[in-house]
């Protein structure tokens, strides 16, 4: 189990703390990667001195010390927004664009309106404008790796991971011939085994390369005389 230390995780946080800055928002993603299903985005405001040694990517933690670590993190933080991009607006906007689009959800959610964001990876530019904060000037860093730099953005990596895992699950009881329940949509051998010998659901995302091969007409009339 990965424990970290408080100076390691808090210390861009401290560093604008020490600047007068007091609400800091974490926004990270989950669901880039995945053949099905939305990328969702979370925005998480801490208490100023709050502090969990578990708190960490949470592609780093295991399924279940990650719930526990959400319900922790709804419970203590100041505030929470999530947002998220359907697999059409990943479709149409491609997928980094899809990705900034949830997280500036997930900001516009929050009912805080925070001093600075920290976001993990690089999406935004430093004279990022899309947010509209009520004429409120509020800093913007992208960090690269900042959930396993930042505690802010490591509770959102957290959050968001635990939420979009919760709507694999809803959409395993809708498509039960896919087990999305296990892969969440990732493309294992077996998810691409199943697109195979069942095809795509509306869930999944025709821009990605091995649905384009799925979709491919040989293929398809493959499938439909298997099914014949």
């Amino acid at each position: 189990m990965i424990q970290t230390s408080e100076e390691e995780m808090k210390k861009i946080e401290s560093e604008f703390y020490s600047q007068g800055y007091s609400l800091i928002a974490g926004v990270d993603e989950a669901g880039c990667g995945p053949l099905a299903g939305p990328v969702v985005a979370c925005a998480v405001i801490l208490p100023k001195d709050y502090f969990n040694p578990l708190i960490y990517d949470s592609k780093k933690l295991t399924p279940k010390l990650r719930e526990e670590l959400c319900d922790v993190i709804l419970k203590i933080a100041i505030d929470v927004g999530i947002g998220e991009a359907s697999n059409e607006e990943i479709d149409k906007y491609n997928i980094r664009n899809a990705t900034k689009l949830a997280m500036i959800r997930a900001l516009q959610n929050l009912e805080t309106i925070p001093d600075v964001v920290l976001i993990d990876g690089n999406l935004f530019d430093v004279n990022f404008t899309g947010l509209n904060f009520d004429g409120k000037k509020v800093l913007y860093k992208n960090i690269i790796k900042g959930d396993r730099k930042s505690i802010s953005i490591a509770s959102a990596s957290i959050i968001a991971k635990v939420t979009r895992d919760k709507i694999m699950e809803q959409y395993a009881k809708e498509f039960p011939q896919y087990n999305f329940l296990k892969h969440k949509g990732y493309p294992t051998r077996e998810h691409l085994q199943e697109i195979e010998k069942f095809g795509i659901t509306k869930i999944h995302r025709k821009s990605y390369r091995p649905i384009q091969k799925i979709l491919n007409p040989a293929i398809q009339e493959k499938l439909f005389q298997d099914e014949r």
